[in-house]
């Protein structure tokens, strides 16, 4: 078979010389590769797009409602079987939510009441909480331990009621111990503990001494009591 004559290029109106086949390929190969890499970055961010979306399908959940208060007051009631002294179970206004109630026994032996309240207070929409520990015959080593050892600022009498106070609110990092007060009443050391203004701590602090005032049990040292 005979050659094939050079084909006529209509641009150049002539044959193309091999120098100018092979520019020619070399940039037709250049366009391809280019439409490639196009097509793959779009192919990639597509994928990546698809993974987003499952991931925030997946994991996004619409807000849920806030959990329902704890009845700290039947828990109370639940826990006093066996245990002498009378569980702290104050009576507070509107606004005041309990998110916790527990008992339990340390390693040491001393049985632990706690109750963790929400108050109706915010500070820069923070909702502030206010945390209440009673310890059973407890002593002042395990007021020192739920303090992380804090030094006292004070003390204030709240209805005839004599209470420690630890404010470090001037401190950085301090948690949920910005401030703190504690009593020692019968054979039950109080510390409560939180975020709140003093009139929240205040209000938590003289439910709890009418509570005093209204079980004189509360107030009658247990026996062996090392409560000080």
């Amino acid at each position: 078979m005979p050659d094939r004559p050079p084909r006529i290029v209509a641009e150049l109106g002539r044959p193309e010389t091999p120098e100018e086949t092979a520019a020619r390929k070399a940039e037709s190969s250049r366009k391809h590769r280019s439409n490639q890499t196009v097509s793959n970055l779009i192919l990639a961010l597509a994928a990546c797009l698809g993974i987003v979306l499952i991931i925030i399908l997946v994991v996004v959940r619409p807000d849920l409602p806030p959990p329902e208060p704890v009845d700290y007051t039947a828990a109370a009631e639940q826990a006093q079987g066996g245990i002498d002294a009378p569980l702290a179970r104050p009576v507070l206004p509107p606004g005041w939510d309990a998110n916790s109630a527990t008992i339990t026994v340390g390693s040491d032996g001393i049985t632990v009441w706690s109750i963790g309240f929400v108050t109706p207070g915010t500070q820069g929409g923070i909702p502030q909480f206010i945390g209440l520990r009673q310890g059973i015959d407890a002593n002042p080593a395990w007021v020192a331990t739920q303090l992380e050892r804090g030094t006292p600022t004070g003390t204030q009498t709240i209805d005839g009621v004599e209470w420690t106070t630890y404010d470090k609110r001037g401190e950085q990092n301090t948690g949920n111990l910005t401030f703190a007060m504690t009593t020692v009443v019968g054979a039950s050391s109080y510390v409560l503990y939180g975020t709140a203004v003093d009139e929240e701590f205040q209000t938590i602090a003289s439910s709890l001494v009418a509570e005093f005032a209204a079980d004189p049990a509360a107030a009658e040292p247990a026996a062996g009591s090392s409560a000080g």
